[in-house]
């Protein structure tokens, strides 16, 4: 099994240990080198080091608050992900500012959802910790969202448009992303 950690770098913990089985591989991903971190991507928006439907699964914790554009992002996490893969993002519903080197978002369950739907993924779960589990670490300031989806497994004509689909959206966005600049 493969494994992709986008915003892999270790800045306060990592995922990878709850990855170390024999038979899978683990990718951390991140936008500068760095602890724990595997590939550098050249940009948050196109990943050219990944192909298509190359992991089985790909995790994201604390990063999708720091991407400006996520949107453009989860239409990277559904394409490097193989039919029947699956996802778990995981980003704060609160929290002070934390730039790295920005901090643009909070995610609610019903806003991860929305995200599941235009990537395009199936939601298994979407929560917020609203509550306040007493962590010993202060991590309760965060108000955590939890995404599991997801993708489908698309054949023929299905098939076609879902990569059409991602083609022409990825292309339009990166656009108006370098006409803001």
């Amino acid at each position: 099994m493969r494994v992709l950690d986008v915003g892999s770098q270790d800045v306060n913990g990592a995922y990878k240990p709850f990855f170390s089985a024999p038979d899978w591989t683990y990718v951390g991903a991140d936008m500068a080198e760095g602890k724990n971190v595997d590939v550098v991507l050249r940009s948050p928006y196109r990943w050219r080091e990944f192909g298509d439907a190359s992991f089985d699964v790909v995790v994201s914790g604390q990063a999708f608050e720091h991407i400006e554009y996520f949107w453009i992002t989860m239409l990277e996490v559904a394409r490097v992900l193989k039919p029947g893969g699956l996802c778990c993002l995981i980003a704060p519903a609160g929290g002070y500012e934390h730039r790295y080197p920005v901090d643009c978002w909070r995610f609610y369950r019903d806003g991860f959802r929305a995200l599941a739907r235009w990537a395009p993924l199936e939601t298994l779960e979407a929560a917020t910790q609203w509550e306040t589990q007493h962590h010993p670490d202060g991590s309760d300031v965060w108000m955590d969202t939890l995404l599991v989806a997801r993708k489908p497994r698309y054949t023929g004509v299905g098939a076609l448009k879902q990569r059409l689909k991602y083609r022409a959206s990825v292309e339009v966005l990166s656009r108006l992303v370098q006409f803001t600049r």
